[in-house]
């Protein structure tokens, strides 16, 4: 990683000896690794989800809730890969029904070498959660690899993606990695159990205020996916209000009306999937980074 093209941002950064756009090195840095509740049911009927929460992020939205492991000073901590294999078998061997790889995308091709190692000592899904701010060759070194694609479609605005994390290409670069995501898994695959074992699960945080960004992701979606039961929508209304971002808009949690107003339109399209509670609003729901499991 001498000159680090990997996400769509291409900083060209030397993360042998300095950090990238992303904040981070060459070695995997994890924040956590243990069993995680709250994913959509498909991915963990038991609850159990065997979450590797990976610190730096190279999309760096203001109102991120993982802030503590995306911002300026990412909390983390470094593992060669032969541990991180070892933490992967770990979490399988404590009941986790699927190995939940959150925010790895600037760790793509070390994720490749340790998968290759452990791949077939694995009985349970890959899941690669991710932002949606990918590029389809660095994906392409997964194939094979991951068996749930989990990513976002945070914006179809360009405009307010580069509001929100100064990333005007969100909506074509989304794009283009769903398409190679639904290309290497292609139509969701349940158990008997009606657990997720390989497909595309695309998820959107409705924004407040921004209804109108969440309805043309919806207008995506559906041009992308013209067989509406090959892929899954989760429609999150988790948005929380964070300190210490400046956005007027986002200082409140997202009404009732706006949330309504966007899962009807998705239920209109013929998407099939998830919603969520208001219960799901707060803070209590974010881990605690402090290296659990690491």
């Amino acid at each position: 990683m001498s000159v680090c093209n990997l996400c769509p941002r291409r900083c060209g950064a030397d993360r042998s000896s300095t950090r990238g756009v992303c904040r981070m090195g060459e070695k995997i840095t994890l924040a956590r690794a243990a069993l995680h509740g709250g994913e959509e049911p498909c991915l963990a009927p038991n609850g159990k989800s065997g979450a590797m929460f990976f610190s730096g992020c190279s999309l760096g939205c203001v109102f991120c809730q993982n802030a503590a492991i995306s911002s300026a000073s990412p909390i983390g901590w470094e593992v060669e890969e032969d541990a991180f294999c070892e933490i992967l078998l770990r979490l399988v061997d404590d009941g986790a029904e699927n190995v939940d790889l959150v925010t790895a995308s600037h760790f793509i091709p070390q994720l490749e070498r340790a998968l290759k190692k452990v791949k077939g000592k694995l009985n349970v899904p890959v899941i690669f959660n991710c932002s949606g701010y990918e590029t389809p060759e660095a994906l392409r070194m997964l194939d094979g690899l991951v068996d749930v694609y989990l990513p976002d479609f945070k914006f179809a605005d360009s405009a307010l993606a580069l509001r929100l994390c100064r990333a005007p290409d969100y909506p074509e670069v989304c794009a283009a990695a769903l398409s190679e995501m639904y290309r290497q898994t292609g139509k969701c695959t349940f158990d008997e159990s009606g657990k997720l074992l390989r497909g595309l699960l695309v998820r959107h945080l409705v924004l407040p205020n921004f209804t109108e960004n969440s309805l043309r992701v919806l207008e995506c979606l559906n041009g992308l996916f013209s067989e509406k039961d090959a892929v899954r929508l989760s429609l999150m209304r988790q948005f929380t209000p964070m300190p210490g971002c400046n956005v007027q808009e986002l200082s409140r949690p997202l009404t009732g009306l706006e949330y309504d107003r966007v899962t009807r339109r998705a239920a209109s399209l013929g998407f099939l999937g998830y919603t969520q509670q208001k219960s799901s609003v707060g803070r209590d729901a974010i881990p605690l980074f402090d290296g659990t499991g690491v």
